[in-house]
């Protein structure tokens, strides 16, 4: 299966984002053997800079980046999803500005929604950035769940043990874009919640 052929934006109704960009991942898989979802914030401004584009690509340099320095090496994203890791975007449009409003990120909640009911295995969410993190709280409120991650910075919330329907939910800092706008605290710090994810799904 195909996640785009299961979650698509009906006539993009909400504003303050950039619909050009928009998709959802095209790549063929199995959904039972996803035990690893990783959740980034929005599409890049390029879509060729997407996940499942080519290896070159943006996101999947720095992702692969971020998996090697958690002690996981793949040949390219599809390594990354034949061990049962699949990446996606909260928002499936690109970011106009700096910050996501938030009616758009509510509206585009529901599509990420659609998307990780296709995946009965899951264990760990790795909840990449603030985005990531009030995309998959939306979902619980609107479904009347307890918020999975609680308010507060990243730094002091991170390793702490969250759930979001029956998996380990894991807020971590931003790992696809631009690896010289990552401090160096800050990648240390994803290799960490990348392993830890990788441990509770028991693929380390």
């Amino acid at each position: 299966m195909k996640p785009c052929d299961y979650v698509q934006c009906s006539g993009f109704p909400c504003a303050g984002v950039n619909h050009a960009p928009y998709a959802v991942p095209a790549v063929e898989m199995d959904p039972e053997r996803i035990a690893v979802v990783l959740i980034s914030e929005a599409a890049p401004v390029d879509p060729a800079d997407n996940y499942y584009r080519r290896d070159d690509a943006l996101f999947a340099r720095t992702t692969l980046a971020a998996f090697g320095s958690a002690g996981l090496q793949a040949e390219g994203l599809q390594g990354l999803l034949d061990r049962g890791i699949y990446l996606t975007n909260a928002i499936k449009c690109g970011k106009v500005g700096y910050a996501v409003p938030t009616a758009a990120l509510n509206a585009c909640s529901l599509l990420l929604e659609q998307e990780l009911a296709l995946f009965s295995e899951v264990r760990a969410y790795l909840l990449m950035g603030e985005v990531a993190i009030k995309a998959v709280n939306a979902i619980a409120r609107r479904n009347g769940e307890p918020r999975p991650i609680p308010a507060g910075s990243t730094y002091k919330i991170r390793g702490g043990e969250f759930w979001f329907r029956g998996a380990r939910a894991l807020p971590s800092y931003l790992q696809a874009g631009p690896s010289y706008g990552i401090e160096k605290s800050k990648v240390a710090m994803i290799a960490e919640d990348i392993a830890a994810a990788l441990q509770i799904a028991h693929l380390d």
